[in-house]
């Protein structure tokens, strides 16, 4: 599996969602709109919602506002597979579903943690270390020793935002890593799900998992906030521009373009992540910091060069 390959199934964004085996999944078509257009206006999408939702934090604790976001995909996910989940449990194995939870499970976990990471530490530091996760899938699936370049090169960010000055609060970084581990995870059973789950369909038992497991968690600490008209909204906001936008304009967009250059586009994330950080939340960054994510940034879109596009992958 390559970097592009990742990033074609990891959500930065949540983008590249499991597709049915040998077919492509139906979206709303985007017409004349250039692919990579819709794969930065994915990325601005992710990236603005992060930004609402840690603007929310004051308000609503990191939970709750994950609860919120996992529940509105929930339910535009379950609308759109509303016919094939009628049949799910009576189609598909007990193993089936115990891949689909446990994929719940850790999109529940991905998303907790980075915006645990969020409420503590600077956007664009978050995203760049949970970046971690989908490029060292990447590089260690690869069998090219150039790759190891790629590897110090990303080794030299970390380092470089770990002595970035500014103070970094541990245990949000540690919640970074959390969050990277949890999209590396993510990658593997994204891809376990897609074969055994038509369309959407698995995704759409993954979010109902993943909302059931972190709900709970979200009511308890957000309380009768929870239920403020106005923030109920800004969440409602917050799930479409960090969940369904961004999947649609990304779907979209690898049906037109090769899955290598939809790589290269998303390895992108972080330094936006750092952009919005600083023009929504007023987070300035170190130059020490910068030299980070653009370590990290060329670490990825090195890699995902280096790869050749998969049999089958989408012609431009």
């Amino acid at each position: 599996m390559g970097v592009a390959d990742a990033h074609a199934e990891a959500p930065g964004s949540l983008g590249g969602w499991p597709k049915a085996p040998g077919g492509r999944a139906r979206i709303l078509s985007l017409g004349s709109v250039p692919p990579p257009a819709l794969v930065l206006l994915g990325i601005i999408s992710v990236q603005v919602g992060a930004g609402l939702a840690k603007n929310l934090f004051d308000r609503l604790p990191p939970s709750a506002v994950v609860s919120l976001r996992l529940l509105t995909s929930a339910i535009v996910l379950a609308f759109l597979s509303r016919k094939v989940l009628r049949t799910v449990l009576r189609d598909h194995t007990r193993r089936d579903m115990l891949v689909a939870a446990g994929f719940g499970l850790t999109l529940a976990g991905m998303n907790f943690a980075i915006y645990q990471s969020f409420a503590r530490i600077p956007l664009g530091v978050a995203v760049t270390i949970e970046f971690l996760g989908p490029l060292g899938v990447a590089l260690l699936a690869s069998r090219r020793p150039r790759d190891a370049l790629w590897a110090v090169l990303a080794g030299a960010g970390v380092v470089l935002l770990a002595r970035g000055g500014g103070d970094l609060d541990p245990v949000g970084v540690a919640f970074a890593l959390a969050a990277g581990a949890c999209w590396a995870a993510y990658i593997l059973l994204s891809a376990a799900t897609g074969q055994r789950f038509a369309g959407s369909s698995g995704l759409a038992v993954a979010s109902i998992v993943g909302t059931a497991a972190i709900l709970p968690l979200g009511v308890a600490e957000g309380g009768a906030q929870m239920l403020d008209p106005r923030l109920l909204l800004i969440g409602l906001g917050v799930g479409l521009l960090s969940s369904v936008i961004p999947y649609t304009l990304e779907l979209d967009a690898l049906r037109r373009m090769p899955t290598r250059v939809f790589g290269v586009l998303m390895s992108l994330e972080p330094a936006a992540a750092a952009l919005v950080g600083m023009a929504l939340l007023g987070e300035l960054l170190t130059g020490r910091q910068w030299v980070a994510i653009v370590c990290v940034v060329a670490a990825s879109v090195g890699a995902t060069r280096s790869q050749r596009d998969p049999p089958g992958a989408p012609e431009a």
